[in-house]
């Protein structure tokens, strides 16, 4: 059979500006899951392609010779993944099988635009739902219980541009803030094994890449074990250019992490900072305290990790002024990179719940549910002035000042990037003051009508 994946992406994230922006803020990467997939049914004796739609537009000639179809879908991207579901199995008279975080949160929904949703993990249904071996349209597939069983993701079958490499090395996290979606999707957390993630970067070695994206949620949430991974790393020679992960502020409390982190590369971390007042960080079940996120801050920079500083506005406690006191805060510990993200009820989380309960949810349509667009009524100012918050701290904080200081900081190739983004984010400032004083029907002039 010949079988394709495709990755959808929302319109607003195939747009040349949206493109411009991602271009600078990160490497091209792809999902793993479509290539962990593609790779058990090549194994299968199957022929597989995967798509990213973010990076390039999916040629859909390919479809002429394709047998089934999998969509991988999240919720800001459900809206497109559903448009091709129809178009395939309308136009094309292909079957399709959805999965991934919004599917398994809503199969009903994503039902209606294909022939099959699994929901979960789906290693071990994937063959026999793509060789029709499965009649059930709504599959539960359980979870998988060794990591180390799984294969490794197939860069072959990958037809769209990749410049870095992605690997997970645990699913799930030990933590459940309200907003999270991964630690729904992905439980219990479970991790693998040292030896077994250093077989998979000793493939990527040998492949020729030169940056590594580690995408668990928390890389370092079991420190003992993220050591032995780093330690390997420098007994093998596993050094990339430049390599990412997810952390936490707790990070920067063990100086031997701190070190085998800085001595392998392991130089670009996102911590998720969410915001600087204890009540808020409380309501999010953050576990985590304003000491902690300015001792990090002040921390990584002695061991030269640039920090990717994640705020999230809107939250209930916060009012405008904490979303500036914690956008200044970010530029005095000299953040590299500033991910401003607005609150966002996703389906199947404790948020969603409240939200919908509480009548507060004002848009419905999925493709904006992106962190960069309000879909619900904040409690603390209207949804126009938190929308204007956003796009307030994106345009504070991408300067041309702090650009410079990335070169002093971190060098040429990091205040390069700094000022694409900063390009890029005037760009976009400037399209939402347009747009949000057009007469046309967009989110943001919606968004100013009910405020």
């Amino acid at each position: 059979m010949n079988i394709l994946f495709i990755v959808p992406a929302a319109d607003i994230r195939r747009n040349w500006i949206y493109r411009l922006g991602g271009s600078f803020y990160g490497r091209s990467n792809s999902i793993t899951g479509p290539l962990i997939l593609g790779r058990i049914l090549k194994d299968a004796g199957h022929k597989v392609k995967v798509y990213e739609e973010l990076y390039q537009d999916v040629d859909m000639d390919v479809l002429e010779n394709t047998d089934v179809v999998g969509i991988y879908t999240m919720t800001s991207n459900a809206i497109r993944a559903y448009e091709l579901g129809d178009i395939i199995r309308e136009k094309y008279k292909k079957p399709v099988v959805m999965g991934g975080m919004h599917a398994s949160a809503l199969p009903e929904e994503a039902l209606k635009h294909a022939d099959h949703v699994v929901v979960g993990e789906a290693e071990k249904v994937i063959v026999d739902v793509m060789e029709g071996n499965i009649k059930e349209d709504i599959i539960y597939a359980p979870p998988i219980e060794n990591l180390d069983d799984v294969p490794f993701p197939d860069y072959s079958l990958l037809k769209t541009p990749c410049q870095a490499a992605n690997i997970m090395t645990s699913r799930g996290c030990p933590f459940n803030c309200i907003f999270c979606t991964t630690s729904r999707m992905f439980y219990p957390y479970r991790y693998r094994s040292p030896d077994n993630v250093i077989e998979e970067l000793k493939l990527y070695k040998s492949m020729g890449f030169k940056y590594v994206n580690f995408e668990d949620d928390n890389f370092t949430a079991n420190k003992p074990r993220a050591k032995e991974i780093l330690e390997k790393m420098i007994k093998e020679d596993l050094i990339f250019k430049e390599t990412f992960y997810f952390g936490r502020t707790d990070m920067a409390k063990d100086k031997e992490l701190l070190e085998l982190l800085r001595d392998t590369n392991l130089n670009r971390v996102l911590i998720g900072i969410e915001s600087l007042n204890q009540d808020s960080l409380d309501y999010i079940n953050k576990k985590q305290k304003i000491e902690d996120i300015r001792m990090c801050g002040e921390t990584l920079q002695k061991y030269n990790i640039k920090l990717i500083a994640s705020i999230v506005l809107g939250l209930d406690y916060d009012t405008k002024q904490d979303i500036r006191d914690a956008v200044q805060f970010c530029k005095e510990i000299n953040a590299y990179q500033l991910q401003p993200a607005i609150l966002t009820p996703y389906p199947g989380t404790p948020i969603y719940e409240q939200f919908k309960n509480e009548g507060r949810i004002l848009i419905d349509d999925w493709q904006y549910y992106d962190m960069m667009n309000v879909v619900f009524k904040p409690k603390n100012m209207s949804p126009w002035e938190l929308q204007a918050e956003f796009f307030n701290a994106v345009d504070e904080f991408y300067s041309f000042k702090g650009a410079l200081k990335m070169f002093k900081l971190f060098g040429f190739e990091a205040g390069m990037r700094r000022i694409g983004l900063c390009i890029a984010s005037k760009i976009g400032c400037g399209i939402f003051k347009k747009t949000s004083n057009s007469d046309s029907d967009n989110i943001y002039s919606r968004l100013k009508k009910i405020s």
